[in-house]
C-alpha cells in the first residue's frame, strides 16, 4: 500500500530503543510517507539505548497536530520520559479523538496509560508492562501484534514486521 502524501510523527527522546524507532520510519518512508522525528527541541540530536542517533526535525510546541495522519511511540526507556510532557499527551489524545493510527510498541504503552486511553482496549506490550497495561483497563495479549480500531500495539524487536504490517494496513480504514 501506497502511504504517499501521508504525514506521521515519530516521537523521539533519550534512551529510545533503537530498532522500535528506525525500523517503522524506514518502513513508512519506503512506503511514501512523510515522517518527522518530534522531540521536546527541534534540531536535537537523541541518542537510543544502543548508541544510534536521531535528530528531530521539530520541537513538541512547533508541530501542527491536525496537519498529521498518525503517530507512533518507540519503546526502551524514552515512553517514560515522552509521557511527561504535556504536548505528547495531546498529541495521543487528539490522534484517539480523531481515530487515527496510533502505533505503540515495548514500553510505549506508558504513553497511552498517561494519557488515559486504553480502557478495554486489545493491547500488547513488552511482557514487563503487562500489569501497567491491565491496571489502565486494557485488554493484554501475548502475541507479536494487534489492532484495535486504530491503536497498533507490539511487543519487541523481533515483532517488528508483523507491527509494521498492522500500522500500515490501519491508514486503509
Amino acid at each position: 500500500m501506497s502511504l504517499v502524501n501521508k504525514k506521521i510523527i515519530a516521537l523521539v527522546s533519550a534512551d529510545f530503543e533503537d530498532l522500535e524507532l528506525w525500523y517503522p520510519v524506514y518502513r513508512l518512508r519506503e512506503a511514501g510517507a512523510i515522517v518527522d522525528l518530534v522531540g521536546e527541541e527541534a534540531n536535537k540530536e537523541y541518542i537510543g539505548k544502543y548508541g544510534v542517533p536521531a535528530f528531530s526535525s521539530f520541537s513538541f510546541k512547533e508541530i501542527k497536530k491536525e496537519e498529521y495522519d498518525g503517530i507512533l511511540v518507540p519503546g526502551g526507556w524514552s515512553p517514560d520520559k515522552l509521557r511527561r510532557f504535556p504536548e505528547v499527551i495531546d498529541f495521543i489524545t487528539y490522534f484517539n479523538e480523531q481515530k487515527k493510527p496510533i502505533g505503540q510498541i515495548c514500553h510505549a504503552g506508558w504513553v497511552l496509560i498517561s494519557a488515559g486511553i486504553l480502557k478495554g482496549v486489545n493491547v500488547t506490550s513488552t511482557p514487563g508492562i503487562k500489569d501497567d497495561m491491565i491496571n489502565a483497563g486494557a485488554i493484554w495479549h501475548d502475541i507479536p501484534a494487534i489492532t484495535d480500531g486504530h491503536i497498533i500495539s507490539s511487543r519487541r524487536p523481533p515483532d517488528l514486521p508483523e507491527y509494521m504490517k498492522h500500522y500500515i494496513a490501519a491508514f486503509k480504514e
